[in-house]
């Protein structure tokens, strides 16, 4: 059981805010008691006024460089990494003293924030931790923004960014599980960027002002400004995934989904953020163990079944975003020559930019390669497969019935027709809601992949 939490002794930091370029000081503290929540003190001001760092009070209209909180006319910007570096080390309750309306921006990054948290050691409280957990899909678009959650019993994170931009025109990255070793090793050193052409017109409008190569890339057109190389060819992206992170822990509570996001931003993602909520339902901790061995992801499961994550799926096949149609498989040893995949369709999947525009509908030989993967999952999941790959040989008996489109839950069957060892003959079914929706028959072959 995971319990509440927060950190055993006061730590601080202390540097320049990357907006308003003033000095500030942060000082952690422990939280008085369970359900305190993460708070932000201004020290500065009459009467302390204190901040909940919750989705009730973020300033929407003020949360486009960085997340902003507000009460009364007091304000807090860019809280964003220490957000983020609460949530992955799953810090829920947490006094935090500032002597400014903006912490400091330190090396562009979580990791200083991250690394002082871990130094102050994390104290558990007995009460058992809340979550948000899904039982349906949530989707938010506006403008070029799309964000998806999906029900997962971790939070996982695919995001997907681009600009009009020759130095920077795609990243994407899977994160198939948050928790602080992946955090620390992955995102938190990730820094903080932006293009050179916006520094003028940022600074006109008040920010930026403590902004410096020290602490931000700037990308110019053939490539970073700084001297220090990048610290991965893909920073931009993982820092885009920190501060999502740290934007959805506004929600109040830790958050247990899927998440598929393109184009991510502060304030669309506070919008998403408030989609989530409302579907989401709180769990505590110790009813999500009680139910662990019967129930995963609002699917109830027989001794015999297991349900194979989007990051055991990896572990099995080499497919990789965006060609990988599957987010689930469930495997059952009583009925070994069968298995069931899962795809939650979102409206972010490439293929619907051009199939078609204004009637989206996801390609039939996509649903197919669907029920494919499905059943090489089934096969390359044995320890005796390890090193294999699986071909299609040929197609046969396909129909489509009824067309599949965003927010559809797919469900593929797949049932073994034919068993020769390293060749065979499948049946794959789709369904959305119970109904048939496509079918067909292919064939297969295994082969060793160093050969």
């Amino acid at each position: 059981m995971a319990n509440r939490t927060t950190i055993s002794k006061e730590v601080c930091v202390e540097g320049i805010g990357l907006h308003t370029g003033i000095k500030s000081v942060v000082v952690f503290k422990p939280a008085p008691y369970a359900g305190y929540g993460i708070r932000f003190v201004r020290v500065d001001l009459d009467n302390r006024p204190e901040i909940e760092a919750v989705l009730a009070n973020v300033v929407v209209g003020l949360s486009v460089r960085g997340s902003v909180i507000g009460k009364n006319d007091v304000k807090i910007y860019t809280i964003e990494h220490i957000m983020s570096a609460c949530f992955a080390l799953g810090i829920d309750n947490l006094v935090i003293e500032i002597d400014n309306n903006e912490p400091p921006i330190l090396d562009g990054s979580a990791k200083i924030f991250a690394e002082t948290l871990l130094r102050a050691g994390i104290k558990n409280f007995k009460d058992p931790k809340e979550f948000y957990v899904l039982k349906e899909p949530v989707f938010f678009e506006f403008e070029k923004t799309k964000i998806a959650a999906y029900p997962s019993d971790h939070l996982e994170i695919e995001c997907t960014i681009g600009y009009d931009h020759p130095f920077l025109k795609f990243q994407q990255m899977s994160l198939n599980d948050l928790n602080k070793d992946s955090y620390l090793n992955c995102l938190a050193w990730a820094k903080t960027f932006c293009f050179d052409y916006e520094i003028e017109a940022l600074q006109s409008k008040g920010f930026a002002l403590g902004g410096s190569l020290d602490n931000a890339i700037v990308i110019g057109l053939d490539g970073v400004h700084n001297k220090e190389a990048l610290r991965v060819d893909d920073e931009f992206v993982r820092h885009k995934i920190l501060d999502l992170i740290g934007d959805l822990y506004l929600a109040g509570k830790p958050i247990k989904a899927r998440i598929v996001a393109e184009k991510p931003g502060h304030r669309n993602n506070m919008n998403f953020v408030a989609e989530l909520i409302k579907k989401a339902v709180v769990e505590k901790d110790e009813n999500l163990d009680e139910t662990a061995n019967n129930v995963n992801n609002g699917m109830e499961l027989k001794a015999t079944e297991k349900i194979l994550s989007f990051g055991e799926i990896l572990k099995c096949i080499p497919h990789r975003s965006p060609f990988l149609m599957i987010d689930r498989v469930k495997l059952n040893t009583a009925e070994p020559t069968k298995a069931v995949g899962y795809k939650c369709v979102s409206g972010n999947e490439n293929f619907f930019q051009g199939h078609f525009p204004g009637e989206a509908i996801m390609p039939g030989v996509l649903i197919v390669e669907a029920m494919a993967q499905t059943s090489c999952v089934m096969f390359l999941s044995k320890p005796e497969m390890k090193g294999c790959l699986a071909y299609f040989m040929s197609i046969d008996k396909v129909k489509f019935r009824k067309p599949i489109k965003p927010g559809d839950v797919l469900e593929l069957r797949v049932e073994i027709l034919k068993d020769g060892g390293k060749r065979g003959k499948m049946r794959g079914e789709a369904y959305v809601d119970g109904k048939l929706t496509s079918e067909a028959e292919f064939m297969f072959a295994i082969v060793d992949k160093r050969q």
